[in-house]
This record gives C-alpha cells, sequence and structure tokens, in this order.
C-alpha cells in the first residue's frame, strides 16, 4: 500500500472517529434538550391537547371516571360520561389515562379557557340545574345552586335549607343521574 494511501486510510478513520464523538455528544445534547423542554409542559397543555378525547380520571373522593373530555378551563375541566356531564376542579384529579401524547401551547387557547371554576357554576346556576356536590370528604349534597361567590358556593338543600360550600372541598359536580 502506497505511503499517500495509508495516509488518507489514517485520515478516513479519524474523520470517522470525529464523526461517532459528534453523534455522541449530539444524542447527549438532544435528550438534555427534550427534558428541558418537556419541564416547561403543563398539567393543562396536556389536558387541552386531549379535549375531544376519551379519558380516564381518577378523582379524590369520586374514584374513576371515563369519558369525552370536552372543555378545560382554569383549574377545572368538563368530562361528559354515558350517563352524566362531570364538572372536575384539577387540584381534585389524581391521575388522567388516555390523554393526548402531544401538549397545545397556551398561544393557542380561546381567551375562554381563563374562566374558573365559578364560571362553570354560574352557567349551571342560571339555567337552574340541580346537581350533585361531591366533597373531598367523600359526602355528596344533592342541590340547586342559588348563587356562586368568589370562592364558594351557596346552595339550596331540599326545600329551604341553604349551605356554603368552598370551592376548596369540591372534588367534583355532576349532573343527577
Amino acid at each position: 500500500m502506497p505511503w499517500d494511501d495509508e495516509l488518507f486510510a489514517l485520515f478516513d478513520d479519524l474523520e470517522a472517529q470525529a464523526e461517532a464523538a459528534f453523534a455522541a455528544d449530539r444524542e447527549v445534547e438532544l435528550a438534555d434538550r427534550t427534558r428541558a423542554e418537556y419541564a416547561s409542559v403543563s398539567f393543562a397543555s396536556r389536558l387541552m391537547a386531549s379535549v375531544g378525547t376519551t379519558v380516564s380520571l381518577t378523582v379524590v373522593a369520586v374514584g374513576s371516571l371515563t369519558g369525552r373530555l370536552t372543555r378545560v378551563s382554569e383549574g377545572w375541566l368538563l368530562l361528559e360520561s354515558p350517563s352524566r356531564g362531570w364538572i372536575v376542579p384539577w387540584p381534585a384529579v389524581t391521575s388522567v389515562s388516555g390523554a393526548s401524547l402531544r401538549s397545545r401551547s397556551e398561544l393557542t387557547w380561546s381567551p375562554v379557557t381563563k374562566l374558573g371554576l365559578g364560571s362553570a357554576l354560574r352557567r349551571l346556576e342560571e339555567a337552574g340545574t340541580p346537581c350533585v356536590l361531591h366533597l373531598t370528604d367523600e359526602s355528596q349534597l344533592d342541590a340547586q345552586l342559588r348563587r356562586v361567590g368568589k370562592d364558594f358556593v351557596e346552595a339550596m338543600i331540599g326545600e329551604d335549607a341553604i349551605r356554603l360550600v368552598p370551592f376548596s372541598v369540591i372534588a367534583a359536580v355532576s349532573s343527577r343521574e
């Protein structure tokens, strides 16, 4: 083998080693970037990407709920199961199965998603829809919502019993079966 062939073979070998080292460094860098990017993905953005799909939720004091995720807003979601509709505050959700593998950037969300739990409860109150308040202590109240405050709901229980229920103890609100 002439000396110039040996020299080119050496250069080819060095170039292959450099490419392999670069590829290994690139893999590590891509993995780091992927982890860093995913660290900015929020629970809400994953839920938002799942709107329109069937998901299963585990909810404090309620258990497992499965249905079509129809709305995600600031601090709550709306799940339509075959038998009833469910308004579920995010803090009551302990896990979600069947969520989209993607996320949806907050830049693409409708301004309506900024409406909090109080807005959803006001809609029930305005419609006069009887509902069931599922509380974090595992109790339930068959109620007609009368008024909705900043952080509580006034619920009519029976004919004349009014209870004030703080949002913080509401695990879910469902339509009656």
